[in-house]
């Protein structure tokens, strides 16, 4: 990815009524990358991207959009998705698509033909002249989502995307923000859901209390948290606790612990070497749901603050 960031911002800061909404947030997202903003209900996300879009100012601090100090300047190369979901009931789904478009700067015709093409990808090609107030919920989110998409743009800002969308229909938008990476798009999601930001991101801000408290990778998330084993001897017997870590805890016919850095070989060794054996054996790294909790959870957001 090139090294000139789609969005950077330094030190935002919103207040509303007295309170930080935000305060002092961060943000760097690489140039054709799936970058994330997660965090808890009211943890800030929403003002954060309405202030990256230039569509409020922020108090304090400094942000530039696709390399404008203005984001309005570049908002014709921007597709956006609110989080407030609104079409104009009586239009028909294609034409609806074709003005986002037209927003934007696309000619009327070529986003008429650009939406029946994307209706068709996206399975609702049955739709194309079926009135918004006559979709279903789901059928009408994305229709609004491919209103966003419809002039190519360079980025894509998209609010809690996946929140009221069936699974089916969420694996459709996981599969077109894919495609919009691969055709060269920057895009930037924010979701209180844990699983999408595991598939998709490349990297991700975790807010909360309208703080940044983690950026980074996937990985570098989970890597907060140790490793944790299943393991099933090939003989149990009461003597093989005492060579486990402290927090092992019984689980059918084996023992779930936590691996300490860097001991998984001297804990196999001793009970090897203790006539135990292994019959079964997993070692896996916490997903970014566990992660996550530890970031943002109660105690972490006491220490923060202490801080």
């Amino acid at each position: 990815m090139p090294d000139t960031p789609a969005i950077s911002a330094t030190g935002l800061v919103k207040r509303f009524g007295g309170r930080r909404v935000v305060d002092g947030v961060d943000i760097r997202v690489p140039t054709g990358a799936v970058y994330g903003v997660l965090g808890p209900n009211g943890a800030g996300k929403t003002t954060t991207l309405r202030m990256l879009l230039g569509i409020i100012e922020p108090d304090e601090g400094e942000r530039t959009l696709l390399g404008h100090s203005r984001p309005r300047d570049a908002s014709d190369r921007v597709g956006y998705l609110p989080e407030e979901r609104g079409l104009y009931p009586a239009m028909k789904a294609r034409e609806a698509i074709a003005f986002m478009g037209a927003l934007r700067g696309l000619p009327w015709s070529t986003g008429r033909k650009r939406a029946a093409a994307l209706l068709e990808q996206s399975g609702l090609g049955h739709a194309v002249d079926t009135k918004i107030r006559k979709l279903s919920k789901g059928m009408a989110q994305l229709v609004q989502l491919l209103g966003s998409v419809v002039h190519q743009p360079d980025l894509l800002v998209l609010d809690e995307p996946f929140s009221g969308l069936d699974p089916v229909n969420q694996e459709g938008l996981e599969k077109l923000i894919r495609a919009e990476q691969q055709r060269g798009a920057t895009i930037l999601f924010s979701t209180h859901v844990m699983a999408h930001a595991e598939r998709l991101c490349d990297r991700l801000a975790i807010i909360a209390g309208g703080k940044r408290r983690f950026e980074g990778t996937v990985a570098e998330a989970r890597g907060m948290l140790p490793l944790k084993a299943h393991y099933v001897p090939d003989r149990n017997d009461p003597g093989l606790r005492s060579l486990l870590p402290c927090d092992a805890e019984a689980e059918g016919d084996g023992w779930r612990f936590v691996v300490p850095d860097g001991e998984v070989e001297a804990i196999l060794s001793r009970l090897i070497a203790n006539g135990h054996g292994i019959a079964g054996l997993s070692i896996e790294r916490p997903g970014l749901h566990d992660a996550f909790v530890r970031i943002v959870g109660p105690d972490a957001l006491a220490a923060t603050e202490a801080a």
